[in-house]
């Protein structure tokens, strides 16, 4: 069976949720990569210099924050590692990890939303970004897995907060 790093007293659902994450970003990260690269894979290709730059560091930072996740399941995620000046080796305070995850978490079921909202609504329409079903099959195949974010960085959140919380409180005894 496939050994996957965690810490041992993490339920092993939330060590394969944290690893999912990442994961779940990849396929839409590589469809920008694709389209940087000039690969077919819109109805307009992309223009300038300035585009490919944004369009590759917003696959570079949401990559970034996806990975951010396994710090709930590692070590590094209850311990500052010690390369880093100042803090490094110190506690890490639950709530210094729990409140930027949920609100990340927020933001991305917020984004998820609007989503929804303006394909329903017709916002945009007449500027399709595909001009083909395969384009269009595509980009939904790439795009899709990005609906598991937000759920499942909560779920892995809400552990890591019980799991952190659990010896100090003293309902766990």
């Amino acid at each position: 069976m496939l050994k996957i790093d965690a810490l041992p007293d993490v339920p092993r659902w939330a060590v394969l949720a944290a690893h999912a994450v990442p994961l779940a970003t990849l396929p839409s990260g590589l469809w920008r990569v694709a389209l940087v690269a000039g690969l077919p894979v819109t109805a307009e290709p992309q223009q300038g210099a300035g585009e490919a730059v944004y369009i590759l560091m917003l696959s570079l930072v949401s990559e970034g924050l996806a990975l951010l996740t396994l710090g709930l399941v590692r070590g590094w995620g209850e311990v500052v590692p010690s390369w880093i000046p100042v803090i490094g080796g110190r506690a890490v305070r639950p709530l210094a990890a729990v409140v930027p995850a949920l609100l990340g978490a927020a933001g991305l079921f917020a984004i998820v939303g609007w989503a929804f909202y303006a394909q329903a609504a017709g916002l945009g329409e007449g500027q399709g970004v595909t001009d083909s079903a395969a384009q269009s099959a595509l980009l939904i195949a790439c795009y899709t897995p990005l609906l598991a974010w937000p759920p499942l960085l909560v779920a892995v959140t809400v552990a890591y907060y019980r799991r952190r919380t659990a010896c100090a409180s003293p309902l766990a005894a």
